[in-house]
């Protein structure tokens, strides 16, 4: 296939798919499509599958490319490997070698260009109206649109669910907003200089990035909470 065949295919699922994104992820060694005598570049179905493993990878688990290039070596050293187990599934795992979700399954992440409306997110989340009201006036479900959401808002909606059960109330989580906050002026300043440029190249090395930062900070975060649950744990 040619570049812009595979783009046709991979925007059905990645609507934010660029022909610059593609060879960005060619430069860092991700997929290595084959060369026409003229130059030209020819994908397999193989570098498809590639290649919406990685773009899956950053958009649902923000995993950095660093990671995402550990996970396809593994592979495809499993795959050189004499065996009569059989191959595991393409899945991405976190950036501690983790499969998200529980009992070991993978997590179906929402696409990050979902539109929910408001009785979606209520339904989808198992929420009140009166909760997503004070979610919303504490800042932390935020519509994308009057009256449409996001993937995001549903995640913050379900993680707000599963501390409920353990008592925590919105209230107790504003502090999760006032941080969040603090770090989205921190790395605005790292990747403004690029997302500012008129070349594409640029901007998706500003979006690689910022994605990398976002799985940076949430291995720290999850590193220092366990680190200070220690003392009530009596580790």
């Amino acid at each position: 296939m040619s570049i812009g065949e595979v783009l046709a295919q991979l925007r059905v699922e990645f609507p934010d798919t660029t022909i610059s994104k593609l060879r960005f992820l060619e430069a860092e060694g991700l997929v290595e499509p084959q060369r026409t005598p003229a130059g030209y570049r020819k994908y397999s179905w193989d570098d498809v599958a590639r290649l919406r493993f990685v773009l899956t990878a950053q958009r649902d688990q923000y995993l950095p490319l660093r990671v995402i290039r550990e996970q396809l070596a593994q592979r495809e050293r499993e795959d050189a490997e004499p065996t009569e187990r059989p191959r595991p599934a393409l899945v991405a795992v976190g950036p501690t070698g983790e499969v998200p979700g529980r009992g070991g399954e993978p997590v179906a992440a929402e696409p990050v260009d979902v539109r929910l409306t408001r009785t979606d997110l209520l339904s989808r989340g198992g929420i009140e109206e009166s909760v997503l009201a004070e979610l919303e006036r504490l800042g932390l479900v935020v519509p994308r649109s009057p009256g449409l959401y996001d993937a995001d808002a549903l995640v913050i909606v379900q993680a707000v669910v599963g501390l409920a059960a353990f008592g925590l109330e919105p209230r107790h989580l504003r502090a999760y907003r006032t941080s969040a906050d603090r770090e989205v002026g921190l790395f605005a300043q790292l990747i403004a200089p690029l997302a500012r440029q008129n070349d594409p190249a640029a901007r998706a090395r500003a979006a690689e990035t910022a994605r990398e930062l976002v799985g940076l900070s949430q291995q720290l975060h999850a590193a220092l909470v366990r680190t200070g649950l220690r003392a009530p744990l009596g580790r």
